[in-house]
C-alpha cells in the first residue's frame, strides 16, 4: 500500500498523536492562512479563523475520509464554512467588500491607501471572471495549490488547468485594463 506522508500523519493523529497533528498544522498553516486572509482581508480575523480551522480539524480528524478529498481540501472546506459564519455574524453579503487592513508600522498612510485600492481593484476584477477561471486562479495563487492538486480537485487534466489559468490571467489583464481606461477616460 502506497501512502503519502499526509496519510501516515493522519493515521497517527486519529489515534491521538498530537505531534503528528502538529506536523500537519505546520505543513498547511501558511496555505490556510492565505486562503482565509484573502477572503476576510484583516490580519487579526484571519489569524483567529485559521486557528479555529485547526481546532475543528483536530476535533474531527477521525471523520476525515482518505480518498474523498485531499487533506488540505478538507481543511479548506472547514475554513470556507468558518468564513461564511464570520460574514453571517457581521451581516455581510459579499466577502469582497471593503475591509479594515492593518497597516504595517513602517508604511505610510498613503502607501496603505494605495495598496488597499490596488487590492480592491484586483478583487473586483477577479470577481468578474467566470466561476471556473476564478476558482483556478484562487486555488493556484491564493491557496498555493500545485497544478496536480487543482487537477485532482476539479477533475480536469493538468494541461486543461494550465490553459484555464492562462485564459483567466489574460481575461484578468483585459478587465483591469478596461477599468483603468474607464478611470482615465
Amino acid at each position: 500500500m502506497n501512502q503519502s506522508p499526509d496519510d501516515v500523519l493522519i493515521q497517527s493523529a486519529t489515534k491521538g498523536d498530537k505531534d503528528a497533528f502538529t506536523a500537519l498544522y505546520d505543513r498547511y498553516l501558511a496555505q490556510i492562512y492565505r486562503h482565509v486572509y484573502y477572503r476576510v482581508g484583516n490580519q487579526a480575523d484571519a489569524q483567529d479563523i485559521t486557528q479555529e480551522v485547526f481546532v475543528r480539524a483536530w476535533k474531527a480528524i477521525c471523520r476525515y475520509k482518505k480518498g474523498e478529498a485531499l487533506f488540505v481540501s478538507w481543511l479548506l472546506v472547514i475554513a470556507r464554512n468558518l468564513i461564511t459564519d464570520f460574514y453571517r455574524a457581521r451581516k455581510k453579503d459579499d466577502s469582497l467588500e471593503e475591509r479594515d487592513v492593518q497597516a504595517a508600522p513602517e508604511s505610510s498612510p498613503e502607501m496603505e491607501v494605495e495598496k488597499r485600492f490596488e487590492r480592491d481593484e484586483l478583487r473586483k476584477a477577479i470577481s468578474k471572471l467566470k466561476k471556473e477561471k476564478k476558482k483556478v486562479l484562487l486555488m493556484r495563487f491564493i491557496d498555493g495549490f500545485s497544478y496536480a492538486e487543482i487537477s485532482r480537485a476539479l477533475r480536469k487534466s493538468e494541461g486543461a488547468i494550465r490553459v484555464i489559468q492562462c485564459r483567466a490571467l489574460l481575461d484578468l489583464k483585459n478587465i483591469m485594463n478596461n477599468q483603468q481606461d474607464k478611470e482615465n477616460g
